[in-house]
């Protein structure tokens, strides 16, 4: 079996989801296992970290074993490295993307691949025009729990879909008695922050990979933590939102809900949960773990006693879903799906326009706020 080298440019790298996800987890176990096996070859990723801190970033390479340098420039000049990988700062994302188009690199990115979808499709364009070839970061349907959800709502054990809800978030501290646990530049418009743009990308290819088609969307958001106090000590005004509420109709006339905040105390199953209502069933999936529940399993509710409670243990009535499902990193599964489309030209399911589609719901979701409508969502074109 030959090997073939794949020139691989991190950038960055010293970011929490670029060193744990990209690298620890994900390129450096490709390349010490000897590289992915692709048709007759094995595609071995070779690593140059990219960033602006030359301390941070030689610690991390001498630590993975790889290359690095603070010179992005000089990195996207080597013909050696033939991919562009971004995870640094959202706001700057657009710049780093043009550069890399330019210099003629394949390009995956983190989310939001794009802060416009107008500006999404021109570097679209671009890569097509080259004939460079595109991925986007889209790893939660990879989670066991979402797996499981999807398996089963492909399985037609639900019966016709009638609604679906997906709960997320948890209570980010504001630094005054507790240090804050999310970058102070999730919460400034300037850096590219807010939930919105953070994790509505998400839920996106979720609802559309398990459900099918969005229709429209109708939002609002608000915030509700308005100063916090930053790495250095700082207090500074948030003027981006924390929490958003959505109202989802799909294609198919199904109904749902959105509801993400960073202003709440978690008392579900998960931090992310995701329920699906049926004609013939119901599953809900966090994480790592799904239960489902049948017609007659289902308890016959008829209405509820003001005075005395019923004492019915609802949760008795769901049993877990236990079916296998792959266990790789999700972000693991996204590069060697990549690796695999730039060797073979195997299908991206995930690539640039999907990333696009990604930007375009957040868009929605803003625009719907300010226009205090329903606000549908045509593919772009």
């Amino acid at each position: 079996m030959a090997t073939q080298t794949i020139g691989i440019i991190v950038n960055g790298a010293t970011g929490r989801i670029g060193s744990t996800q990209h690298l620890a987890n994900a390129l450096v176990p490709i390349r010490d296992e000897g590289g992915l096996p692709v048709g007759d070859d094995r595609v071995v990723p070779r690593l140059m970290l990219a960033g602006r801190d030359a301390e941070r970033l030689g610690a991390l390479a001498r630590k993975l074993n790889a290359e690095w340098t603070t010179d992005l420039d000089q990195a996207l000049a080597d013909p050696a490295f033939s991919v562009l990988f971004d995870a640094a700062a959202t706001h700057l994302r657009q710049a780093t993307l043009e550069k890399a188009v330019a210099a003629g690199k394949h390009i995956y990115s983190e989310k939001p691949v794009a802060l416009s979808v107008e500006r999404g499709l021109d570097l679209l364009r671009a890569m097509q025009a080259r004939g460079l070839k595109h991925g986007a970061v889209e790893d939660k349907l990879s989670l066991p729990g979402l797996q499981k959800l999807k398996r089963l709502a492909a399985s037609g054990a639900l019966g016709r879909v009638v609604g679906f809800r997906i709960e997320f978030g948890w209570w980010v501290f504001d630094g005054t008695e507790v240090s804050c646990q999310r970058p102070s530049w999730n919460y400034q418009r300037k850096d590219g922050g807010g939930l919105i743009l953070d994790m509505y990308p998400h839920w996106r290819y979720m609802i559309e990979g398990i459900l099918g088609p969005m229709r429209r969307v109708v939002t609002a958001l608000s915030t509700a933590t308005p100063e916090r106090i930053d790495e250095r000590g700082a207090r500074y005004a948030v003027d981006v939102e924390d929490t958003a509420s959505s109202l989802v109709e799909l294609e198919s006339g199904a109904m749902g809900t959105i509801l993400s905040s960073w202003a709440t105390r978690v008392r579900r199953d998960d931090l992310l949960t995701f329920q699906i209502d049926g004609t013939k069933g119901s599953a809900i999936a966090g994480l790592h773990r799904c239960w489902t529940t049948s017609n007659a399993q289902t308890p016959k509710t008829a209405h509820f006693n003001i005075t005395t409670d019923a004492g019915i243990d609802y949760r008795s009535h769901w049993s877990e879903f236990t079916e296998s499902v792959s266990a790789t990193n999700p972000y693991r599964v996204g590069w060697e799906n990549f690796l695999r489309h730039l060797k073979a030209g195997t299908p991206m399911q995930a690539d640039f326009a999907a990333g696009i589609r990604d930007v375009q719901f957040a868009q929605a979701c803003y625009r719907s706020m300010k226009d205090a409508t329903w606000i549908n969502l045509a593919p772009p074109s």
